[in-house]
């Protein structure tokens, strides 16, 4: 792991130093912010919101797979995941990525690390093995997970479960981003896993401001709706 760790650290720093420079010190959270609004990764309606699976009505819709069609952005985030993985957790010997959206990166990222990958279902196959981890995984390893969102963060504790179950150590999450909602915090708190993301709502909107995305009116509406998503009535047009 050593030599992939140099390779990719010494890029990292440089792709630091160009956005540093570019973007005059903006956080890591604001750049990751900027590109998944530039390309509608994220989005936001505050007056025209979307309707999860769950039912719940939204102000704001994230789909991060989006950013695998977009070769530079897609270097980017992996680069940092790796970076996060590789700066917080040395020990690790495995990436499992959650299906389906943090396949794709997960293995990317387990690529540049010099790791093994799997990927966790959400729930076993019908047929065949009947296998909830897809993959080879050594039991007893020190695995770090990879989501591409964490909203309640129901499905992701499962996915910790899942590689708790089979004997191995989850010695962290790293996520592409999250809704920072209080119910989150607290359900990875008492599973006793430590979440980093590279991006948050918060960072969201004040990209979302600051290149008139959203006015100074909407914000309030977005930030209301984070206080209680399950129980939000918004006033549409």
């Amino acid at each position: 792991m050593e030599i992939y760790y140099l390779v990719f650290h010494y890029d990292s720093l440089f792709l630091h130093w160009i956005y540093n420079v570019i973007y005059k010190m903006k956080t890591l959270e604001r750049l990751v912010a900027e590109k998944l609004l530039k390309i509608k990764a994220v989005k936001l309606q505050p007056t025209n919101p979307f309707t999860w699976a769950s039912g719940w009505k939204s102000p704001i819709y994230c789909d991060n797979r989006k950013t695998l069609s977009y070769p530079a952005i897609r270097s980017f985030i992996k680069v940092e995941l790796a970076r996060v993985i590789s700066e917080k957790y040395e020990s690790a010997e495995a990436i499992a990525g959650v299906a389906t959206g943090a396949i794709a990166q997960g293995a990317l990222v387990a690529d540049l690390l010099g790791l093994p990958f799997v990927y966790i279902r959400a729930t076993p196959k019908d047929h065949g093995l009947e296998n909830l981890i897809e993959g080879e995984l050594k039991p007893g390893s020190k695995v770090v997970i990879l989501e591409d969102l964490v909203s309640t963060g129901g499905s992701s504790l499962k996915a910790v479960e899942a590689i708790r179950n089979f004997g191995c150590e989850v010695i962290g999450m790293v996520a592409i981003f999250t809704h920072g909602f209080p119910v989150a915090a607290k359900q990875f708190k008492q599973a006793q896993v430590e979440l980093t993301t590279l991006s948050n709502y918060d960072a969201v909107i004040e990209e979302a401001v600051r290149t008139n995305y959203v006015d100074q009116a909407e914000i309030a509406t977005l930030q209301e709706w984070r206080k209680d998503p399950a129980n939000w009535n918004p006033v549409t047009k």
